[in-house]
Formats: structure tokens, sequence, C-alpha cells
């Protein structure tokens, strides 16, 4: 029986009158990567963006239904974002490091949680790079500018930045479609080692690697979800002939 990481029930976003999330109920598992795709404008990124509230941030979104963390309904009024965002991490499509050296960028997120000893944030910030796998190629320069380090070595660094606050879950809105295939090669590595400490709910436009890297698939179209299954099963025999036509690029 696999351990429950996170769940929704009847879950549905608005924007304004149109209904862009249409009452999805889906488990995540633990230690796990779950894939969500589907053609644009399908809600995938949506229904992402609603699992740590970011969508509290846009204007005339409303949300309804329960997100469910342990026996923590999320979308409770009284849920302190801050602290749920530190439990929830997220990384971009596009790398949106900080215009700060890079040991800052690091430090930033767990000094701005009451951590303020050098020797322990220097701690963080060598643990956090090493396991994105960038220490090795920063370890000489944290002092520089994040900004000086190539495309994919910053996504590696948002993602260090979103781990250096301990979280549990980590979700990646399409992590690697702003890099060549070298770079995207590293992040899809990334992934499968971060899965052994973290929850990894990640959007991809692309089926390979959703193919590579999940071991569950959930299959989004108008706003619904279509088929939720192990990814093997998902992408060679799927249940609904929706799902089939996307996959074998009938339509999206």
């Amino acid at each position: 029986m696999q351990n429950i990481e996170l769940s929704t029930k009847d879950l549905s976003v608005f924007y304004g009158e149109k209904q862009a999330v249409k009452e999805i109920s889906l488990d995540f598992a633990s230690r796990q990567v779950t894939a969500l795709i589907g053609p644009s404008g399908c809600g995938k990124s949506t229904f992402l963006r609603s699992l740590n509230r970011m969508n509290d941030l846009i204007g005339g979104a409303r949300i309804t239904g329960e997100i469910w963390i342990g026996d923590d309904n999320i979308n409770d009024p009284k849920t302190d974002v801050v602290l749920l965002r530190q439990k929830i991490g997220m990384v971009w499509q596009r790398p949106n490091p900080f215009h700060k050296s890079i040991y800052e960028n690091i430090a930033f997120g767990p000094r701005y949680h009451g951590i303020r000893d050098k020797k322990k944030l220097d701690q963080i910030v060598e643990e956090s790079l090493i396991k994105a796998a960038l220490w090795e190629e920063t370890k000489d320069r944290l002092n520089r500018s994040a900004l000086s380090l190539s495309g994919g070595q910053q996504q590696r660094l948002c993602i260090a930045r979103s781990i250096a606050v301990s979280p549990s879950i980590i979700l990646m809105d399409e992590p690697a479609s702003a890099l060549d295939p070298i770079s995207s090669a590293k992040i899809e590595e990334l992934i499968s080692e971060l899965k052994r400490e973290f929850s990894i709910i990640i959007v991809t436009h692309n089926m390979h690697q959703a193919a590579r890297v999940s071991e569950k698939t959930a299959f989004f179209l108008m706003g619904e979800v279509v088929e939720y299954d192990d990814t093997s099963k998902l992408f060679t025999n799927p249940s609904d002939k929706r799902t089939d036509d996307y996959i074998s690029g009938r339509f999206g």
C-alpha cells in the first residue's frame, strides 16, 4: 500500500466565469514522480498551481473543493500560505534566480524562515547544491551572481533553492522546456535522484520525458482528468480512446 502524500477532492478552479479545472480528485503517492500531460490550455498548469495556492495571486481566480496533506485541507482560509509553500516547493518553466549571488539564492529561504547561523546556512547551501547536482560547478564561485550561470545551471539552482527549505513535495511546471537537450537530460537525471527524498509532480508537454521520469501519469483534457494510471500502462495500453489519440499524435 503506497503512502499518499497529497490528495485533491472535487478540485475546481475558475477564472471569472470560466472553469479551467473541473472537479478533479487525485491521490499522489509519497516519493514518486507524477506527470501531468495534455494539450495546451487543458488545465494542467492551473491544477499544479492550486497545489500550493499560487492561484491565490491571480486576480479573479476562485477555487472550490479540497486539497489534503495529511489531516490538513490547505484550501482552508486559515492555512498559513507561507508555511505551505515551504512544504510544497515550486520550480517554474523558465529559470527565475534572484538577482543575488549563488549563495544568497539558496540561503534566502532558510534565512527567511529564521535560520541565522552562518555555519548552518553554509551547510544548507552546500547540501542543496549537491542534491541539485550543481555543487561541483559552483563551489568556487558562490559569491558570483546567479545570472552568470547558464540556463540549465540556473534551473538547477532554482531546484536547489526550492529544496533548501526542506519541502516534502516539489511542483515542476515544464522545468526543462526552455532548455537545450543536454540541460534537459540533466534535469531528468536530477528528478530521478530527487524522488528518493521528495514527492514530485511535473507538468510536461514532452511525452517521452513523462514516460522516462514518472511512475504515474494523469492525462488532462479540457479541464478534466481523462485517465490516471501507472505511466507504463497509460502509454502502452490506455483505457480511454482520447488518451490513445493524444499519445499517438492524432491531436494536441
